[in-house]
């Protein structure tokens, strides 16, 4: 099972992910991290920047979890542009050393393969944030997506589009296709951390948590993974069965476990 942690607001999780983060870099100036894009995780990385300042982040490296195809890395809603805005700017990161999956259309035959042996080369991903989806999805993996997928090129369904149209003029200015690390490219990170706040997603964090494994809710991966932390506030908790649980087993956890 994974550990839920039920916080009061969206910037009580970013600063208790941001200081998870910062433990890990103090140990290891080196930390791989997997970086999600949307709204979810703009908590942590607006707490980054005050609890990174004078540690030494030139070695960090970064790895997104997903880039639209087809659309160029210059337009302001490519994830290209978006991490390089949100997460590399901010934190000083170097940003050779930030990588996106490719999603140009020369060579996206064989962009999966090239971001997998990426991954791979730079040891592993050592925390993987992630957001889901109001129909369960994580990354860009869609309802059906198989557990042992890595990095590849899928459809985004109807519903994910119109949840992303608010980024663009229009749903029809939403790419059909996207470059998205796979549930088996995820599952290999040493550690899940799953965020979601706002009580349109507290089915699927049901879901994930506690319901089936299934590839209907991609998000129930997690529970296969053998460290994932889910961290949600009261609304996205709301449909959660064994909530008071979670609460109690949190408040009594030994401080050395960190996260």
């Amino acid at each position: 099972m994974a550990e839920v942690v039920i916080v009061p607001d969206a910037a009580s999780a970013g600063r208790l992910v941001a200081d998870e983060i910062v433990r890990l870099v103090r140990a290891n100036p080196a930390t791989v991290l997997g970086l999600a894009t949307g709204s979810t995780p703009l908590p942590v990385y607006e707490a980054l920047p005050a609890r990174l300042a004078g540690l030494d982040v030139s070695r960090l490296r970064g790895f997104a979890l997903d880039e639209y195809v087809g659309l160029d890395v210059s337009h302001p809603e490519s994830y290209r542009s978006v991490i390089d805005r949100e997460v590399v700017e901010p934190l000083g990161l170097d940003p050779a050393r930030v990588r996106v999956p490719s999603g140009a259309l020369d060579g996206i035959e064989h962009a999966g393969d090239d971001y997998e042996e990426a991954i791979l080369a730079a040891g592993g991903i050592d925390l993987q944030i992630l957001g889901i989806g109001t129909d369960g999805h994580i990354g860009f993996n869609e309802p059906g997506s198989s557990f042992a997928s890595l990095t590849r090129v899928k459809t985004l369904t109807q519903q994910t589009r119109e949840d992303n149209a608010r980024f663009f003029d229009s749903v029809d200015d939403v790419p059909m296709h996207c470059i998205t690390q796979g549930l088996g490219t995820i599952l290999r990170a040493r550690h899940l951390v799953l965020l979601a706040f706002g009580e349109g997603k507290a089915e699927a964090v049901a879901g994930a948590v506690e319901g089936p494994v299934t590839a209907s809710l991609p998000g129930s991966a997690i529970q296969l993974h053998p460290h994932a932390t889910v961290v949600v506030d009261e609304a996205a908790a709301s449909r959660l069965r064994f909530a008071d649980y979670y609460r109690h087993s949190y408040a009594h956890k030994p401080a050395w476990q960190g996260l």
